[in-house]
């Protein structure tokens, strides 16, 4: 069995493959200052009265504060030194990004997931802490993206930086037009993105010269990709089986 680690600045999120198959999963809340014994690798030790055999552990991290606490809490949970996946990785597509390293771990995991599982030409739309929108081409080329302010990042930012705006829970409004002072930052934090992203998806297939596939994925994918018409399809655990993936090719 597989335990696949994807470390993101808001969330790490957990996987268990057995096989193709995604087994269990869980998230919790990314803290730079976690202890091995907090990562809470013994909820993975078990499925009911079954022992998971974990004999690979791949991971992808942005935090780069929380490699050795993985690689202890691995090591002595499971037994298994993890794989901390890096540019020399296998990821089965050409990675044109100036300078090459500078990209992120986490945009290459998806780029490359995303064209094995639907083929190229293809659009990922990561909808996070950031929003992330990347294209590799017909000819399986990572040629680039486009990095924003994510849904939370946009709401927080509002509340913080203003004297009087609101901090608001976020959803989707079902109307535009906001009349009360919270609702209308729920529109624009939210149909904003929507709209960001509809429009910039658009620009990248007119630039990729060709009809690519759209994939959303993220914790706020359905939030802002169900009503994105030009969207494919949404693969919440893009990132999870994209590491399954790697670990195929090692």
């Amino acid at each position: 069995m597989l335990l696949a680690i994807d470390i993101g600045n808001s969330l790490i999120k957990f996987g268990v493959f057995d096989g193709d198959e995604l087994f269990d999963k869980f998230s919790i809340a990314t803290k730079r200052d976690y202890c091995s014994d907090e990562l809470h690798f013994d909820r993975l030790k078990f499925a009911g009265d079954k022992m998971l055999k974990i004999v690979t552990v791949m991971v992808s991290t942005v935090v780069p504060e929380l490699i050795d606490v993985v690689r202890e809490a691995s090591r002595s949970q499971f037994k298994v030194t993890p794989t901390f996946v890096d540019h020399s990785a296998n990821f089965g597509i050409e990675n044109k990004y100036e300078p090459p390293t500078a990209l992120g771990i986490d945009r290459l995991v998806n780029a490359s997931a995303a064209a094995q599982k639907y083929g190229t030409p293809v659009i990922i739309c990561s909808f996070g802490t950031a929003t992330v929108i990347d294209a590799v081409s017909a000819k399986g080329q990572f040629v680039g993206g486009v990095i924003a302010a994510g849904v939370k990042l946009m709401s927080e930012s509002l509340h913080e930086q203003t004297a009087q705006l609101p901090s608001v829970d976020i959803e989707r409004p079902d109307k535009v037009i906001g009349n009360s002072t919270a609702e209308a930052i729920r529109s624009g934090v939210v149909n904003g993105q929507i709209a960001m992203a509809d429009g910039l998806i658009k620009q990248i297939a007119s630039e990729l010269g060709s009809k690519p596939r759209v994939i959303a994925t993220g914790g706020f994918s359905h939030l802002i990709a169900d009503t994105i018409k030009t969207v494919s399809v949404i693969d919440e655990n893009l990132t999870l089986d994209g590491l399954r993936l790697l670990a195929e090719r090692t």
